[in-house]
């Protein structure tokens, strides 16, 4: 057994760490510390160390009020309420070019582990539209009775506002 193994995170607490934030699935960069096994100021030094890696569509800081959001919404988050910085989300593929810089053995297998996560996500998602859009098309073929139930499956199936864990 490879000694890293151990220590790497399972998948339900990365999918737990993922938010939707600015319309985007992103991880905080205190989450991603805490996966990769080093600290945030660790993580953030490596990140202003390689700016050129990170473009905005890879990163980007939460603002104060995205900031007093998460920490409200998300309970593993409230470590951050008194923190004087504003963290970083990054995006599936930011996460994946940290654990390039970071570049470590568990930064590999985690960032593995975290973009199957991305992609099992996806999938959901998908899968989800596909449902939605097949409820459509039955939708149409039934009386006003069976509108009502379809009218429940859609408030089941909306997606919450706020910040997604």
């Amino acid at each position: 057994m490879n000694p890293t193994q151990g220590m790497l995170v399972p998948s339900e607490r990365i999918a737990h760490s993922i938010l939707l934030l600015r319309g985007q699935k992103v991880l905080l960069d205190a989450d991603l510390a805490a996966l990769y096994g080093v600290t945030t100021k660790a993580l953030n030094q490596a990140v202003k160390r390689n700016e050129s890696r990170f473009p905005e569509d890879f990163v980007f800081q939460l603002t104060k009020e995205e900031k007093t959001e998460v920490v409200t919404n998300c309970d593993h988050l409230r470590r951050l309420k008194f923190s004087p910085h504003l963290p970083r989300a990054f995006t599936e593929h930011g996460a994946l070019m940290l654990a390039n810089v970071l570049n470590s053995e568990r930064a590999a297998q985690t960032s593995v582990k975290i973009v199957r996560v991305f992609i099992r996500l996806r999938r959901m998602l998908a899968a989800n539209a596909e449902l939605a859009r097949k409820r459509g098309a039955l939708e149409g073929k039934y009386d006003a009775q069976v509108k009502q139930v379809f009218d429940a499956i859609r408030r089941l199936m909306t997606p919450p506002t706020g910040p997604v864990r």
